[in-house]
């Protein structure tokens, strides 16, 4: 029998209606108790759009955290950006202790930093200070290989084995200034992509999240006393292609799942975002994973076994960057869209026309003009609408009807 009306249940399953109706029928097919179930078949049934306030209080307090370290503790400079005399020897026996002793009667004077890089044979200390002029440091050279004795590669007591390298504070100065117009190039260079690529909420979304991840990796930076040094800059670069990738992959399928969502009911602008986000969760987590084992393997390398100080700031960087860039594109990025959009007026009477149809007797209730749309459309309230209407299957729940309100396949053979 057809209908005398056209309405929004008439309009074929297409687009990112289709993507939800493909999500809804795999996630019947499987245990819906499983959580590795509904991880890997990305049904929709983890909220993460629908709890973006208590996503953006964690992030605020990241942020705040990372802020305040910056204000009160600020950066220990390497000594590529501070200037300096850096002198270092293989371990031994000395200690941390006996090191500064040693500088401290040379010179008269206290380092700025005594540090045993790596462990075992390959284990070397590093004397940091203010700039050291050539008699000053011919004078500790001698003193520490009268306190030390440390050995060469030939495994005999030799000053060789003690090596310095001298930074001026001018020298200093411009590589910092180097490092700064590089990081903001990437940032411009980033930010006119993403203008291109998407439409503007995508745009200012990503770049929220990529700011984000800038303040928090400098923060922990700050925090913890790690060095800043030119590998820090270049990891620090590395993660942000990192993280805007992430996002990229992310935004791209919201971008597919909301493809003329205001032609249809069936989820709103909120819940097909939050859709996207259970559908690449997977890629994300395998990416981060991926990326993490070799820079755990190289922290491990340069620490543990080399002692190399360049590769461990490279390490470091690219870890804090690869955890806080994975958190920005699920929890962050994504649900700042949606916020963004839902005050369009578009996205919020698409919004309504949802909710009346899963609830005609609730939205009524409703005035059309409501300034505070978002607490009637997080994808949580869509659905407890839903079980209330029993119109719209819970996020990852077997449908109760066909496709998009059609009758099932039986009482359609029926009918012909």
């Amino acid at each position: 029998m057809a209908s005398g009306a056209n309405t929004d249940n008439d309009i074929p399953a297409t687009g990112a209606t289709a993507v939800a109706d493909a999500a809804d029928r795999d996630s019947a097919q499987l245990p819906q108790h499983s959580f590795l179930s509904r991880l890997y078949t990305g049904t929709g049934a983890f909220e993460v759009v629908g709890r973006r306030r208590l996503w953006f209080g964690v992030a605020a307090a990241i942020v705040g955290i990372a802020i305040a370290s910056i204000v009160v503790r600020g950066f220990s400079f390497g000594i590529d950006f501070a200037g300096g005399t850096k002198v270092s020897f293989p371990r031994g026996d000395a200690q941390v202790a006996q090191v500064e002793d040693v500088f401290r009667h040379a010179l008269g004077k206290d380092p700025e930093s005594v540090v045993i890089v790596g462990s075992g044979a390959s284990a070397t200390v590093q004397i940091r200070s203010e700039h050291l002029t050539n008699a000053q440091t011919a004078k500790l050279r001698d003193a520490l290989f009268t306190a030390f004795h440390p050995r060469g590669a030939d495994g005999k007591p030799s000053k060789q084995a003690i090596s310095d390298s001298a930074v001026s504070e001018t020298w200093g100065a411009q590589i910092t200034k180097k490092a700064v117009i590089a990081l903001a190039v990437f940032l411009v260079l980033v930010a006119l992509y993403i203008t291109v690529r998407y439409e503007r909420y995508m745009a200012i979304s990503a770049l929220a999240a990529m700011f984000f991840d800038v303040t928090v990796t400098a923060g922990v930076y700050s925090l913890v006393g790690f060095e800043v040094t030119p590998a820090t800059v270049i990891g620090l670069l590395t993660i942000l292609g990192f993280s805007l990738y992430d996002t990229v992959i992310v935004f791209d399928k919201v971008e597919e799942n909301t493809a003329g969502f205001q032609h249809t009911t069936r989820r709103t602008f909120a819940e097909q975002a939050n859709l996207a986000i259970n559908q690449t969760f997977m890629r994300s987590i395998n990416t981060s994973l991926i990326s993490v084992l070799p820079v755990l393997a190289l922290l491990v390398v340069a620490v543990w076994l080399l002692g190399v100080g360049t590769l461990k700031d490279l390490a470091l960087v690219q870890l804090v960057g690869i955890l806080v860039g994975t958190y920005s594109s699920i929890f962050f990025a994504t649900p700042l869209l949606v916020s963004l959009r839902e005050r369009t007026e578009l996205v919020r009477t698409h919004t309504r026309r949802v909710l009346r149809r899963r609830n005609p007797a609730a939205s009524a209730d409703v005035p059309a003009d409501s300034g505070e749309p978002h607490e009637q459309t997080t994808p949580a309230a869509a659905a407890s609408s839903a079980r209330a209407a029993g119109s719209k299957p819970a996020p990852g729940a077997r449908p109760t009807g066909g496709r998009r309100g059609r009758p099932s396949g039986k009482r359609h053979a029926d009918r012909r």
